[in-house]
């Protein structure tokens, strides 16, 4: 019977709730508290209803709040008084899961879990020869596997994955309903008798004898190419080692230059190859498993051999470690480092259904290994890179998306951002919370497009969200800009466009939970200015409602438009106008070519203006002999990176013209550093030499014209996004240069400083401008 002090609580958990082990977390406080009633999912996230003692229900509160599962990320707790249910039933129990139970059809539905990497202690299950599970590759518990791939509605129960054409065994049911157990309640709980299975297949369907995965090893120390079906989607792998190999994937794949992921079996083996601080050693192992680019250990004695088609050039190596118990076998089987790409043609979205992979990949790949458990949701591999202890997301996908991120300011009306177009994403935002997509690609590709419009679909019914404002990019012919347009005109929503370099720092600003006012520096490859040019090297006085464009680099022409992007000696020409290139070996390569290229800039002919700091970079590796096209995005960049002596610390000057009145922009020209680059060149200073000095210069620039903007407006934080930031050496030369001055300096840490942040930087401004126009 109730005492004086019983009391009964009804509980609404808000958050990352629902595939991170919640329930039975929350099952098992209530046990030790000897707390009675119920906990349920539902799609706005975890209803509980507890009754007791009034001082054991308020520490059972405390405890969701200060010691919830690892994986579990709590945004709200809500709690309302029940009448007690006067001790009828004493027992704490997991209710069956409410499609809205407590939850009206317009709250903000829970978020999906992402992906998990395979936890210790089923790794220790896989290779026990004791064990039921005994190399089972499907084997999960609460603490580890898929959630987001294989989720198709809310509430996250098994009969709404991709789980439920596997009824559970006997053995596992035991283990689903015991609170004891570690998979209680582990919705893609299985094991061999009950759940997918493994086969390899050659590219005609037909099964290659032997036990799957040693016989999938088999087949890459025999120098072929494997097709895996992974958590996301389907990789393409072969033996790192085999060069002929590596080639022909590359061949196949039509990735001319553009380095692949190297799959390691262990730590060791990548502490072999790479230099690891504490901060990629944890990214590696770590629950979200994505791939980190690290710089190359000098050769060893006996290092693991890794071809030279797998990353030409390359100083830093792409690695990552097994996160699937299918990974860890065919690892361990095959005892030596492995190719690990994304299953497609090159600029192809990712082929995660079977029938589409066969396909597409059935004349890339000489088998497959693969299985029956369909894959709901695509998601390609994180790439994050470390530079001197720091994170910079290179993708984010797998492992990290579609965790929400918070908004500075909350979304009174829900919001659809539309991204830009390349390394694209969208973004639903209501609340205080922001779901961004996991990487999708270009949108130049049809299929890339087709993914992208599915991809909103299948978001905004699984969050339940329609939008009352659509945000944008400000350039007309982008894609996802007209997408926009074609939504807004079939619904009620409102527009709201937002300028590209404004987008950047406002994800940038998002990540620090900031508003601004920051002095704002975003440096990338191109976007549509405010004045219909194209900008790329900017300084903007920013906060989330708006910005004033306060400094730039002197706009050049694009000779050529859109092939200045592919041939960055084009921009050299450009740059080079007044000196004309004499005595460099690229003026000598292009002969009549770039007397015709320097014509069309100077008469304005196809050759619309820019400040980009992207294709300053393209002039200068072009100058250096590094790179004339290119063969993806940045590659010019990111070969004058690689080149660059960092032991170098001198750089170019560059001049700033001081605005002419109040409201006018410094101007700063970045065509000092190319000709100062050009000089040296011909007077015969190495390359890594040159490339460093201009890495400093640009770093120095930045710190000069913050300087100067800090006098006149007071602003103490510096914000710094665009794909530029990629720069790791840039990075390393620009951060404690500001910070020297004083600057406190806000850098991408979860999402991308590339165009992959662009549609959360879009939502947190959509929601802010909103939120001033609602208050005025």
């Amino acid at each position: 019977m109730p005492g004086v002090d019983t009391v009964r609580v009804g509980l609404r958990v808000e958050g990352t709730v629902q595939g991170v082990g919640f329930r039975p977390f929350v099952h098992a406080t209530a046990a030790r508290l000897a707390l009675s009633g119920m906990v349920a999912n539902d799609p706005a996230g975890v209803l509980i209803e507890v009754e007791g003692p009034a001082d054991a229900v308020a520490r059972f509160r405390e405890l969701l709040e200060s010691r919830p599962p690892p994986l579990a990320v709590i945004e709200r707790i809500t709690a309302r008084p029940l009448p007690p249910a006067g001790g009828a039933d004493p027992r704490f129990v997991i209710a069956a899961s409410h499609r809205a139970a407590g939850a009206a059809e317009h709250t903000p539905r829970t978020p999906i879990a992402p992906d998990i990497a395979t936890c210790a202690d089923c790794l220790r299950e896989l290779r026990d020869p004791a064990d039921r599970r005994h190399r089972y590759p499907f084997l999960n518990c609460t603490n580890c596997g898929p959630r987001y791939t294989i989720t198709r509605d809310l509430p996250y129960d098994r009969a709404r994955t991709t789980m439920a054409g596997f009824p559970m065994c006997a053995a596992c049911a035991a283990e689903y309903e015991d609170p004891t157990d570690r998979r209680f309640h582990a919705q893609p709980l299985c094991c061999p008798a009950c759940g997918p299975t493994l086969r390899l297949v050659d590219a005609a369907g037909t099964p290659v004898p032997g036990e799957p995965v040693a016989a999938a090893a088999g087949l890459l120390r025999a120098g072929r190419i494997l097709a895996i079906k992974g958590l996301g989607g389907y990789h393409l792998a072969v033996a790192a080692g085999c060069e002929p190999a590596a080639a022909a994937l590359r061949a196949r794949k039509h990735r001319a230059d553009k380095p692949f992921a190297v799959l390691v079996p262990d730590l060791a083996t990548a502490e072999r190859l790479c230099e690891l601080d504490e901060t990629a050693r944890e990214l590696l192992t770590g629950p979200h498993c994505p791939i980190v680019l690290a710089a190359r250990r000098p050769p060893a004695d006996r290092p693991p051999t890794i071809a030279a088609s797998v990353a030409p050039g390359c100083r830093e190596l792409g690695l990552l470690l097994p996160y699937t118990p299918l990974h860890h076998l065919l690892a361990a089987e095959l005892g030596s480092p492995a190719v690990l790409t994304s299953g497609n043609l090159a600029d192809e979205p990712l082929a995660f259904r079977d029938d589409d992979a066969f396909a597409r990949l059935g004349t890339l790949a000489d088998a497959f290994l693969t299985h029956d458990r369909p894959i709901h949701r695509r998601a390609d591999d994180s790439v994050i890179r470390v530079r001197s202890g720091r994170t910079v997301p290179v993708r984010r996908a797998r492992g990290c998306a579609p965790a929400p991120l918070p908004l500075p300011v909350p979304a009174a009306r829900p919001v659809l951002a539309c991204g830009a177009e390349l390394k694209s994403t969208f973004c639903l935002a209501r609340g205080r919370r922001a779901v961004l997509s996991p990487h999708l690609g270009d949108l130049e590709n049809y299929e890339t497009l087709t993914a992208y419009t599915d991809g909103i679909a299948d978001f905004a019914r699984l969050y339940a969200l329609e939008p009352a404002l659509i945000a944008h990019d400000l350039h007309p012919e982008y894609l996802s800009t007209k997408y926009a347009h074609d939504r807004a005109d079939a619904t009620d929503a409102r527009l709201v466009g937002v300028q590209h370099h404004h987008a950047h720092l406002g994800a940038c600003l998002t990540e620090h939970q900031a508003r601004g006012p920051v002095i704002g520096v975003a440096f990338d490859g191109l976007g549509w200015g405010t004045d219909g040019t194209l900008w790329g090297g900017e300084f903007l006085l920013a906060d989330l409602c708006g910005f004033r464009r306060a400094a730039h680099l002197v706009p050049v022409p694009l000779p050529g438009g859109a092939a200045a992007v592919r041939e960055p000696w084009r921009m050299a020409a450009a740059y080079l106008d007044a000196t004309g290139g004499d005595g460099l070996a690229v003026r000598r390569r292009h002969g009549e070519r770039w007397d015709h290229v320097r014509a069309l800039a100077a008469a304005g002919v196809n050759s619309p203006l820019t400040s980009s700091a992207g294709r300053l970079f393209d002039a200068v590796a072009a100058i250096l002999s590094l790179r004339d096209t290119v063969r993806y995005e940045g590659q010019a960049a990111i070969e004058l990176e690689r080149c660059a002596d960092p032991a170098v610390r001198d750089g170019y000057p560059v001049r700033l013209d001081c605005p002419v009145r109040g409201d006018d922009a410094y101007r700063v020209h970045g065509a000092d550093l190319v000709r100062a680059a050009a000089d040296d060149v011909r007077a015969g200073t190495p390359p890594a030499t040159v490339a460093a000095r201009f890495h400093n210069g640009v770093a120095r620039l930045i710190a000069d014209v913050c300087g100067r903007l800090r006098e006149t407006t007071a602003l103490t934080t510096v914000a710094l996004s665009g794909g530029v930031f990629q720069n790791g050496l840039l990075l390393d030369r620009t951060v404690p240069a500001l910070e020297r001055a004083g600057f406190r300096v806000l850098t991408h840490r979860r999402v991308p400083c590339n165009d992959g942040g662009i549609s959360l930087g879009q939502a947190a401004v959509a929601a802010a401008r909103d939120d001033a126009a609602e208050w005025g």
